[in-house]
């Protein structure tokens, strides 16, 4: 077998390469097409561009990514995620003005740069909801023995109504600062929500190559009868990844409500499940489980924040905008099908031959 063979198979075999190209591409077409696109300055001691966009405004979906690799590669999935940052949205801005979720006052009374709860309650117990949703549909497939699917969509359709008793069908907006940090704060000049994936990533990446928990995952993904039997308990592997899909779902509500200083039980989170299956797929984590790469996933949820960007870049119409974000995408999954990868393979190795 030649060298370039070997060299070949090597890239196609790894999970970042289809990934990185499909982002490549779309760089490569903004470097072409949409001018000023690279452009980075500082404006206000911090870093401003399209390129800073892409990072700040794709951190909600790189963290629900980030959970529903875990719960894909164990041959589930998670339709859920969208309604519980719906619902972590809720809990954090309804303990900051429960008044105004009872109609005590009006949003035009509340101006004061004021919280009626501590911020770390406030977050505390975001996450606890949050994660607490991700625990029920943890116990729903793994006790109950219910389909993935149909699990989390009980949630995922009860979750917003959950959400609009918690703000009593109000849009609840906030007027506290520092919870405002969250979402639009900067450190160092960098997006502040940027290093809030980093230390999610950082600690669910540890948690699953540092210990045996992601071998376990993918090992249930391939064969869950045949790792029951090898003594893996299964149920609890994936009691524990819908846990941690919640989890990264409630970290996504805080950074969502903090960015739009508001939390609406009806649009909050709203499809984001979708460009979350997508994002794990594009990263190349197959829908019937097993291997995974936890970067690969945050890749492919830049390629689709990318994509987005580039079409506001554009003008593009927001009634094309889907429909152009789905042709990238099938273009995308065309990349990783068999016979791309055949014809690039034999072109790969042409060159190999010829030089």
């Amino acid at each position: 077998m030649s060298q370039s063979k070997i060299s070949w198979q090597r890239i196609r075999d790894s999970q970042l390469f289809w990934p990185l190209l499909a982002l490549a591409l779309i760089m490569l077409f903004n470097l072409f097409f949409t001018p000023g696109f690279y452009n980075i300055e500082i404006k206000d001691g911090h870093l401003s561009g399209f390129l800073v966009d892409i990072f700040n405004r794709g951190s909600i979906l790189m963290l629900l990514a980030i959970g529903m690799t875990m719960v894909i590669a164990t041959g589930g999935v998670d339709l859920s995620v969208g309604a519980v940052v719906a619902i972590s949205a809720a809990v954090a801005t309804v303990l900051i003005n429960p008044a105004l979720a009872e109609k005590l006052i009006s949003s035009e009374e509340l101006v004061k740069d004021v919280t009626s709860t501590p911020l770390w309650i406030c977050i505390l117990a975001a996450l606890v909801a949050a994660t607490a949703c991700g625990l029920w549909n943890g116990l729903l497939v793994s006790r109950a023995k219910i389909e993935p699917m149909v699990a989390t969509l009980v949630l995922m359709v009860a979750g917003r109504g959950i959400a609009q008793l918690i703000t009593h069908g109000q849009i609840i907006t906030v007027y506290y600062s520092r919870y405002f940090f969250i979402g639009n704060g900067y450190l160092l000049g960098i997006p502040f929500s940027f290093f809030i994936v980093a230390f999610v990533y950082l600690a669910v990446w540890l948690l699953a190559r540092r210990t045996a928990f992601g071998m376990f995952v993918e090992s249930v993904g391939i064969n869950a009868r045949s790792s029951y039997l090898s003594g893996i308990n299964e149920k609890n592997i994936k009691l524990i990844v819908y846990t941690l899909s919640g989890f990264c779902a409630g970290v996504a509500g805080l950074i969502y409500s903090s960015n739009v200083k508001s939390a609406d039980a009806n649009n909050a989170g709203l499809n984001l499940e979708l460009d979350a299956i997508l994002a794990v797929v594009i990263g190349g984590t197959l829908m019937t489980g097993g291997r995974f790469s936890l970067l690969a996933s945050v890749i492919g949820a830049l390629v689709i924040q990318a994509t987005t960007t580039t079409m506001y870049a554009l003008g593009v119409p927001a009634m094309a905008a889907s429909a152009i974000k789905g042709l990238v995408v099938l273009i995308v999954v065309l990349l990783y099908s068999d016979q791309t990868k055949l014809v690039l393979g034999k072109l790969f190795e042409r060159e190999g031959a010829r030089s």
